[in-house]
């Protein structure tokens, strides 16, 4: 098979990881078309995964996890690293980092660059000559973000700060209403080489100006440093034409979209809506995508989040890689492309890479394997009464009536009967139907023999045990929860992406429901 054939039928990737470690282990040189990142803004703050409410759950009562904390730390020891790493590189961005330093010092926000720093050199090298990345942050790093920019791709390649403009409840402060954040624009290489769509139609042209221009066939002159109609049937001396406004173009299309972007927030009942914290609206990706790449690129987020940038990717016919470092942001991204074919990577496929998670990050083991059975985490208030609850499914066993619940317990370490004893009297606090104890390791038969005592559920389709281990082995080869007709109450599941109006094929752009291919364009081969 020729490379390019293999070029325009690889499958979409999803990966879970470090995106660091992605970058320089599975994204080959000049092979991605658009970035865009929409990475932590150095906040301070904790953003969390809101879960659909259950039987009247509201407010703090609703389930939810903590997906990232925006709070970055010189403390921590690998900034000191990161810096050294770049330092001992040399070039541009060697001295804007020492410079930064020297202004900064030791601060949570010199840390912060230090983990943007070389992250942003491994996408400057994914990308191909004619390919643009778009950073999205706000106020509170974005100058500092720009210098690091500037010092990678060469001040050079900077092609706009785009504005996105929104409108929210206002807040009191002694200060302006905080109603924009930034997309920092770059093109790989400097002139005008980068792919680029004029975009119409998002915005349009003022009613004061239609008014005094009218409806004849006229020219807008820029000549002069302002704008001088003309109502000759004939190009006027001036600038390039390029500087002309056609206005019967302009009343039929829209003015050319500016760098001013008025897009709405998602409201919090928003057909949109993932639970995710941080989550963008797809008009505003739709804007990013469109006009920086064509069908059948590649577009990477490396941040990817909830998968907004893949849904939007997805709907206009472009391949995509996300990539993020949270299995509650893996799973929802799973839920919301349900409909689309796609390959997770970084996951865990056998029992020592699940050993390997629980080790490195029990809170990550819990969500990846929660998910693996179709549940959702618990909603945990505090430590102690209801603590060995770590999940929840629910389920129903007839027609009418409300749903029943499956408390789950996850278990990485020891194992002792007590464990199951905690569970069944958590189901007891809880109300629930059915308990799950999920286990690392394999129960001890004095475990089974204090399962077996709590007896079964009866359902019309069957009898179900009321306490259940399951092994982490026994889920990684499909074995689920023995329940009445389960189903997953997770994370609010966003629209599903329409297609765009009028698509057009490129003739040799197999579907995205294409068979998975072993060589994909941005993999790298040993």
């Amino acid at each position: 098979m020729a490379p390019e054939t293999i070029r325009l039928r690889a499958m979409n990737t999803l990966f879970y990881g470090d995106n660091l470690d992605v970058l320089r282990q599975h994204v080959a040189d000049a092979s991605v078309d658009l970035v865009y990142l929409d990475p932590p803004f150095q906040s301070g703050k904790d953003y969390n995964v809101i879960f659909e409410s259950h039987r009247g759950e509201r407010g703090d009562d609703r389930a939810q996890a903590e997906a990232f904390k925006d709070t970055w730390s010189w403390a921590r020891g690998e900034s000191e690293e990161q810096y050294a790493e770049i330092v001992q590189a040399g070039g541009t961005l060697a001295t804007a980092l020492q410079a930064l330093r020297s202004m900064l010092g030791e601060s949570d926000l010199m840390a912060y660059l230090c983990m943007m720093a070389p992250r942003l050199v491994e996408l400057r090298r994914v990308m191909k000559a004619t390919a643009s990345l778009y950073l999205h942050c706000d106020p509170t790093a974005s100058h500092y973000l720009k210098v690091l920019l500037d010092s990678i791709f060469g001040p050079a390649c900077f092609r706009n700060e785009v504005i996105w403009r929104y409108r929210r409840w206002p807040a009191k402060a002694h200060r302006f209403q905080r109603m924009h954040d930034v997309l920092l624009f770059y093109a790989a290489s400097a002139g005008n080489r980068q792919t680029f769509n004029v975009l119409y139609g998002y915005e349009k042209l003022a009613d004061s100006t239609l008014k005094t221009f009218g409806t004849k066939k006229q020219k807008a002159d820029f000549a002069s440093g302002h704008r001088k109609p003309s109502v000759e049937d004939v190009e006027t001396a001036g600038p390039p034409l390029s500087d002309y406004w056609d206005l019967d173009d302009v009343e039929v299309k829209g003015v050319p979209l500016s760098d001013a972007w008025e897009v709405g927030i998602l409201a919090p009942i928003g057909k949109e809506r993932t639970g995710y914290d941080t989550q963008k609206p797809e008009k505003l990706l739709e804007r990013v995508i469109r006009s920086s790449s064509n069908e059948g690129d590649v577009v990477l987020d490396p941040f990817c989040g909830c998968g907004t940038t893949i849904a939007v990717a997805e709907r206009w016919r472009r391949r995509w890689i996300g990539v993020d470092v949270n299995h509650l942001a893996i799973n929802i991204v799973r839920d919301r492309m349900a409909t689309s074919s796609f390959d997770v990577r970084g996951e865990p496929v056998g029992l020592l890479d699940a050993e390997k998670l629980a080790s490195e990050d029990p809170d990550q083991f819990r969500w990846w394997i929660l998910a693996r059975v179709g549940a959702r985490p618990a909603h945990q208030k505090k430590k102690g009464a209801g603590a060995s609850v770590n999940g929840e499914l629910f389920f129903r066993d007839g027609a009418s009536g409300p749903p029943g619940r499956v408390a789950i317990s996850v278990k990485a370490g020891a194992l002792q009967p007590a464990c199951v004893r905690e569970l069944a009297d958590a189901v007891k606090r809880k109300e629930a139907s059915v308990g799950v104890l999920l286990t690392l390791r394999e129960p001890t038969r004095a475990m089974i023999v204090e399962a077996a005592k709590a007896g079964f559920l009866e359902s019309p389709f069957g009898r179900h045990p009321k306490i259940q281990i399951v092994t982490t082995e026994q889920v990684l080869n499909g074995k689920g929860l023995d329940v009445p007709r389960a189903h997953p109450l997770g994370p609010k599941k966003a629209r599903r992406a329409q297609p765009p109006p009028e698509p057009v094929r490129i003739p040799g752009l197999a579907s995205t429901r294409a068979a998975p291919l072993t060589a994909a364009p941005w993999a790298k081969v040993e």
